[in-house]
């Protein structure tokens, strides 16, 4: 049935077209974004972001003091490292390293017992992080590192000698209240890595903030997170006192730079011929085309193979793993198309795209526009200060509703695009 709903023409009935879109969406099981998805994706950019990214994104920097110059210093005394920060900064950009200098600036190796905090989300995300550690702390012999983790059991009433104790929320409270295995008064340094997938897991929020209040006053506190909606702010502020605050450019102002057009189709098949013209009339580095469930992408990933295309395919179900692969053979130009779902809609940064398509628009559970996940999947063309382009396949009246809403939402013109026309083509490629 759902692919009998491909078939509507644009123009039958909105009531009609509505009603079958969703039943598309039932039928294939499109799932809100969990915290499993979140971290998956927190977890797979740090696996493919070995280098830092070399990004031209402005900073905004409020400060406490408007004249602390801290572009511009000579020592590290004079970078003021003890200041409260909440921070935004991606995958990639040194945000890790920055806290673990922190901490490392603090930590008194001779003293046996934890003085340094840090909260991840995930077991895997603290690994990570505690590789960092590990690195970056190698000239501190004496330094060493505890994971408070599900499955990492320790003896009641034992103490804990190491310096810097990473974890996740609900294993460090245990740790610190119930066990009593650290001494919260004693921590110099408290961060609090990942807050938008921290608040995405239900307890985590509420944990994070009463391990916050069992520290002393002085203790120095830091969050950084990816991305910051309302509702990460919020936790941002009753977690971190008295902040700095470095906010990157919000992602909306780069929407000029990308050229935005839509194409009119009446089925799945002529969604992907209007593609291959496209494809065809254009010259494109690399592509990435975007798809609402796995069962769609996997079948255009095949026809596009068929049509001599080398393709990747990224989905929800591979693991971290197997997905940072595919991504790296992307990066790398093995293949020149990536067909995905949702999954690699935010943080992948690759210079080399120029188109990104929409096969399907986005929408949430309940069918209405997802004007976040749009931003994020048109956003990975554009990069780096390039121009990028950006195609919306439109089937029926109802995907015309939700185009029109997008349009509202962002307040850009997304203009009409006739794949049939090649001229018309390959002025917008210009």
């Amino acid at each position: 049935m759902a692919t009998d709903s491909w078939a509507l023409a644009v123009d039958e009935q909105e009531a009609a077209a509505e009603s079958l879109s969703n039943l598309h969406l039932k039928e294939e099981k499109i799932k809100p974004d969990t915290n499993e998805d979140r971290a998956a994706q927190s977890l797979l950019n740090k696996l493919i972001r070995s280098n830092l990214v070399d990004n031209t994104n402005q900073v905004e920097v409020l400060q406490r003091d408007p004249n602390s110059p801290l572009y511009s210093v000579k020592s590290f005394e004079e970078l003021r490292l003890p200041q409260n920060l909440i921070a935004q900064s991606q995958s990639g950009t040194g945000k890790t390293a920055a806290f673990v200098l922190a901490m490392l600036s603090q930590v008194e190796p001779a003293n046996k017992y934890p003085q340094c905090l840090c909260l991840s989300p995930t077991y895997e995300l603290a690994l990570q992080t505690g590789k960092v550690i590990e690195q970056m702390g190698k000239f501190y012999p004496e330094l060493k590192l505890a994971y408070a983790v599900r499955g990492n059991k320790l003896e009641r009433g034992q103490k804990i000698s190491e310096q810097i104790v990473i974890g996740t929320p609900g294993t460090v409270l245990d740790w610190c209240s119930k066990l009593k295995f650290i001494d919260p008064k004693k921590i110099k340094v408290f961060v609090l890595d990942e807050a938008d997938v921290m608040i995405a897991t239900q307890g985590h929020q509420d944990q994070s903030i009463r391990i916050q209040r069992m520290l002393p006053r002085n203790c120095q506190m830091l969050l950084f997170s990816a991305t910051f909606e309302d509702s990460v702010w919020k936790f941002a502020q009753k977690v971190v006192p008295d902040p700095n605050v470095i906010k990157l450019k919000r992602e909306e102002e780069t929407l000029d730079t990308i050229k935005q057009y839509y194409v009119l189709c009446s089925s799945r098949d002529e969604k992907f011929q209007a593609l291959c013209n496209l494809y065809g009339a254009i010259t494109i580095a690399q592509a990435m085309i975007f798809c609402h469930t796995r069962k769609t992408a996997s079948w255009l990933a095949a026809e596009l193979s068929k049509e001599g295309h080398q393709v990747a395919l990224l989905s929800g179900e591979m693991m971290v793993e197997q997905r940072a692969a595919v991504i790296e053979r992307f990066r790398e130009g093995k293949e020149k198309v990536l067909v995905t779902t949702n999954v690699c809609a935010r943080g992948i940064d690759v210079e080399q795209v120029s188109v990104v398509i929409n096969f399907d628009l986005p929408v949430d559970k309940d069918g209405n526009p997802d004007n976040e996940t749009y931003l994020h999947r048109i956003g990975r063309t554009g990069r780096f200060g390039k121009r990028g382009l950006a195609v919306n396949m439109v089937d029926s009246k109802h995907s015309m509703n939700i185009l029109n809403r997008i349009q509202e939402h962002f307040n850009k013109k997304i203009e009409r695009l006739d794949t049939d026309d090649l001229d018309e083509i390959e002025k917008i490629a210009n």
